[in-house]
């Protein structure tokens, strides 16, 4: 067997104020997740000599959507999976689907999660694991879930937010976390405004400041990790989830 050509892994691109865009790549093969902007895509994988195979889009929000458009002109051939919920906002898909739908994609099978709360039609996708790939159950979720934070509720409801992360929750713990957004310390700030004390909160946030501090991403983060330190994925219901979102949408650093 080529290991190379079986291999999987996992890059991450910073871009704009704090967007991490993902390449998950195998082989010769890329696929790009929420790309925000094109240049640095293109650049990274003309050096890496990928080929684009498909774009994932968790939502339409522009800075997910944004550098699609410019990467199909380099790599007409890819797909493009997003919400078929989202074809008015991402008309460019190619492959629209719906939660609970798999597909396969770089020798895995994807399974497609409705997550909605932070917009309306966001969905998020779950890689479980498989014998012979070399990458963790994963899920790429785009705003919402964050390292110990969750995504802002534009166009759903807390009750829809709180659903869609305890679907999250039910994931196994070793699951890694792949989400847009580089907001690990300042969610872990606000949680530690509210538990001072918490041991856990404090040793994660040492942690995620020694990374920052060497130029490395806080993200993944997994399913394990965020049960210990994410209030939201603390939240025992509904009620306890709304107090936090609203609370966190107040709080200034």
């Amino acid at each position: 067997m080529d290991q190379k050509k079986n291999s999987c892994s996992i890059h991450g691109i910073p871009v704009l104020k704090d967007n991490i865009i993902w390449i998950w790549i195998k082989g010769s093969e890329a696929v790009v997740i929420d790309p925000a902007v094109a240049e640095p895509v293109k650049a990274w994988l003309k050096k890496e000599q990928l080929n684009l195979k498909a774009i994932l889009q968790t939502h339409h929000h522009d800075d997910h959507i944004g550098g699609t458009k410019d990467l199909l002109t380099q790599w007409p051939k890819a797909s493009v999976v997003a919400a078929k919920a989202d074809l008015n906002r991402i008309p460019f898909q190619t492959i629209s689907v719906m939660h609970n739908d798999k597909l396969q994609l770089m020798g895995s099978q994807i399974e497609v999660l409705d997550i909605a709360g932070h917009t309306s039609a966001h969905i998020a996708y779950y890689i479980p694991p498989k014998k012979g790939v070399s990458i963790k159950p994963t899920l790429f979720c785009g705003d919402t879930l964050f390292g110990a934070g969750c995504g802002r509720i534009f166009e759903g409801s807390t009750k829809k937010m709180y659903k869609s992360i305890q679907l999250i929750n039910k994931l196994p713990e070793n699951t890694q976390i792949y989400c847009a957004h580089e907001y690990t310390k300042s969610n872990l700030k606000w949680a530690m405004a509210i538990h001072p004390e918490d041991l856990l909160l404090k040793e994660r946030l040492k942690d995620v400041e020694t990374k920052l501090k060497k130029g490395l991403l806080t993200i993944p983060s997994s399913i394990k990790e965020e049960r210990k330190t994410n209030l939201f994925l603390r939240a025992i219901n509904v009620d306890e989830f709304t107090k936090l979102r609203l609370h966190k949408d107040n709080w200034k650093e």
